[in-house]
């Protein structure tokens, strides 16, 4: 920050302290200034996931929603599913897998959660074996400047993937670092966590770094009854290890690199998560001694020239992203199965994913009243490594099922391995038009061809109509196609007793239609709405195949949904401001006209920050998850309702900004909070009865310090 920020935040400071609480409250965009933690909610915001170009969020050609930085300071939030989870019309669940984050946009729920792209500056993280994050693992906070979200297709501008939403992660360069920063947060569950931001222009290099270490044991929340306990009762056997607590320790570390000079930009990242717990376990039976270690890297050159000739601004970027996984599961304890596995039921199935990206885009406004977006781009996607080490299954040098309680055998290299080395190629062409018909009426028009080596072609328009009648009021008419892409998982499965891959799946597509309306009564009041509908066809399910015991992945199913999402943003007074949504979602199969189930109907949030005094700041926020309703077949009571309440209090030294301490206290109220379990297999084994339980109240402070 320079001096002359530091001086005027200072005089501001000195003239708010000489006004009473009537001049006070006439002081909105001053005190802002002084105290910024209000703009995320009230100040206009620009967004460029829409459309690969940045505008008003309002005039955008899709429902969005745009997080800063200091939004998540304001929350107290640690990680970015504690953010998303203020989203409306986004629910954050739980995997029954090592409880991975599942981003349920609009009701749109499966396990894996594939239908939801994630970018981290614009480029997927997807892991092609899974087709979503893969073991996630989450993501600290303190590196991300803002996060910005599509509720709805996104397929005509980001391709595969973009079926239910987009959410596009952008991290800090020096622009968003004015100082350095380092901060440590401590809490329950023996979390330890330390983080270091650096920001320096140098020989005209703009260059941004971080490094984030976090490690904790995890919450120990309750798991009463899992798979093996049904095991114990078919073998009168005890070998369950519930009642017991989830397996929810890791360590991760996180460090980026940004750097910029003139026209280039490149950046370099890693993410490695290291012995992360299994959760409830991989088979739904309790693993304590279980784990993951991830390691992801990436690598990005950007070259964007936004005056490359007078009507022309032109980016190319080469990027490549790494995903390593090596795990090993105690599938089921030792004792499993009557006895017959006295080390457990055990496997190591572990794989490489690598993507190399050309990606190329440019804007041109020759015309009147146009601004047409042109992209192209080559992708190269490849499973170089599959390992497989297990107690089970076929022994390679036999060709005999291993007899049980056999020592563990890599099977890797070999046709009973768990899955394929294989590639995928894609290539793509992309156009878009802008087209202000008037000045309150804008069309957006696109269409993406996508074209892939191993399941064919796919195109994807979108179609959306913008129109302000006066400054304060938008109403948006949207359509649009989207696609999800088979992963590997899918197609390549084999060696399994229970799923079976299929190589010729087709795409998954769907077709959402929504209206949508955002209203600034007041400065200080701002309303908006949207209901959407939509039609998913070629859901890929798992579909028991004839004779056999595994079932085999077709697509065959069809699925609508509709809904509305409602948003109030009211800033009560210069020192307190109220946020609030809620949203309804209802999709159902529409072969059987059986709801979905698993997702939440009804989702409701409420935000409410103070400024008790120049330096001190209240945040408490309010979650309300409803109405979710069993898959079909399970004979369970619907899952409870639960509402969560977090309180974050903290302490910011306005004179310069060096000081931050916080206290935050998570789940306040202890609210037994639960995401949905599987529902019954083809024997009718639940294996978690009482769903997964989640985390109960927490506390954690921190301390922030800028030099």
């Amino acid at each position: 920050m320079s001096c002359y920020g530091n001086d005027l935040q200072e005089r501001n400071y000195n003239y708010l302290k000489n006004l009473d609480i009537e001049q006070l409250i006439n002081v909105e965009i001053t005190l802002d200034e002084v105290f910024d933690v209000f703009d995320g909610l009230i100040k206009a915001r620009k967004v460029s996931v829409a459309t690969g170009n940045q505008q008003a969020a309002e005039r955008a050609p899709a429902v969005t929603t745009v997080i800063t930085a200091q939004d998540i300071e304001a929350m107290g939030a640690r990680d970015l599913d504690e953010v998303l989870e203020t989203v409306p019309g986004l629910h954050v669940s739980r995997s029954n897998y090592a409880y991975r984050p599942i981003y349920v946009i609009r009701g749109m729920y499966t396990d894996y959660n594939p239908e939801v792209l994630v970018l981290i500056n614009g480029i997927p993280i997807t892991v092609l074996y899974s087709g979503n994050r893969g073991t996630w693992g989450g993501m600290s906070v303190n590196a991300i400047s803002r996060i910005e979200v599509i509720r709805g297709p996104g397929s005509a501008v980001y391709g595969a993937d973009a079926l239910a939403g987009v959410i596009n992660i952008f991290t800090k360069t020096t622009d968003d670092i004015k100082r350095n920063e380092v901060g440590v947060r401590l809490g329950r569950f023996n979390t330890y966590e330390g983080w270091i931001l650096h920001g320096t222009d140098w020989n005209g290099f703009k260059i941004a770094s971080s490094m984030e270490y976090n490690t904790t044991d995890g919450y120990d929340s309750i798991v009463e009854a899992d798979a093996q306990t049904y095991h114990d009762r078919v073998f009168n056997t005890h070998a369950s290890l519930a009642p017991g607590p989830v397996n929810m320790e890791t360590d991760n570390l996180d460090a980026r690199l940004d750097i910029k000079k003139g026209l280039w930009q490149a950046r370099a990242g890693f993410q490695g998560r290291h012995h992360a717990g299994l959760a409830a376990g991989q088979a739904q039976a309790l693993d304590p001694e279980g784990y993951t270690d991830t390691r992801r890297t990436n690598a990005d050159l950007t070259y964007h020239n936004p005056t490359f000739t007078p009507y022309w601004d032109v980016t190319a970027q080469l990027s490549y992203f790494e995903n390593v996984r090596k795990v090993h599961f105690v599938i089921y304890p030792p004792g499993a199965f009557g006895g017959a596995y006295p080390d457990g039921f055990i496997g190591q199935p572990n794989f490489v994913n690598r993507v190399l990206r050309l990606d190329t885009f440019a804007f041109y406004s020759g015309f009147p009243k146009h601004l047409f977006r042109i992209g192209a781009g080559y992708h190269d996607i490849d499973q170089p490594e599959v390992t497989h080490i297990v107690n089970f299954g076929i022994n390679p040098a036999t060709g005999q099922p291993l007899p049980r309680g056999s020592p563990l055998i890599d099977t890797s290299d070999t046709p009973y391995t768990f899955n394929r080395e294989e590639k995928r190629k894609n290539q793509y062409l992309s156009l878009q038009d802008s087209w202000t018909l008037a000045n309150e009426w804008e069309l957006t028009a696109g269409v993406r061809y996508d074209d892939y080596s191993d399941f064919g072609s796919t195109t994807n328009p979108r179609l959306a109509l913008v129109w302000q009648p006066q400054l304060h009021l938008t109403s948006k008419l949207l359509y649009g196609r989207a696609f999800r892409a088979p992963s590997f998982m899918e197609m390549y499965t084999m060696n399994n007793p229970s799923i079976k891959g299929n190589p010729n799946l087709k795409a998954e597509v769907i077709d959402t239609w929504e209206v949508a309306f955002d209203y600034r009564i007041k400065e200080n009041l701002h309303l908006s709405t949207n209901l959407f509908h939509y039609k998913a066809t070629d859901k890929i399910q798992m579909v028991a195949a004839s004779g056999t015991v595994a079932a085999l992945y077709q697509n065959i199913g069809v699925l609508e949904g509709n809904g509305l999402e409602l948003e109030a943003r009211w800033k009560m007074s210069a020192r307190s401001s109220l946020l609030a949504n809620y949203s309804y979602a209802k999709v159902a199969n529409k072969g059987n006209g059986h709801d979905l189930g698993n997702y939440p109907r009804h989702l409701a949030y409420i935000r409410t920050d103070w400024l008790l005094m120049p330096d001190w700041y209240l945040d408490v926020q309010a979650n309300w998850v409803a109405n979710r309703q069993r898959t079909l077949g399970d004979p369970r009571s619907p899952i409870a309702d639960d509402t969560t309440v977090d309180l974050t209090l903290r302490y910011k030294d306005i004179h310069d900004g060096r000081m931050n301490f916080a206290l935050s206290i998570r789940n306040l109220l202890n609210a037994d909070a639960r995401e949905p379990s599987l529902g019954p297999d083809a024997k009718g084994m639940i294996s978690i009865p009482n769903d997964l339980p989640l985390a109960g109240r927490s506390f954690f402070v921190e301390f922030r310090y800028q030099f």
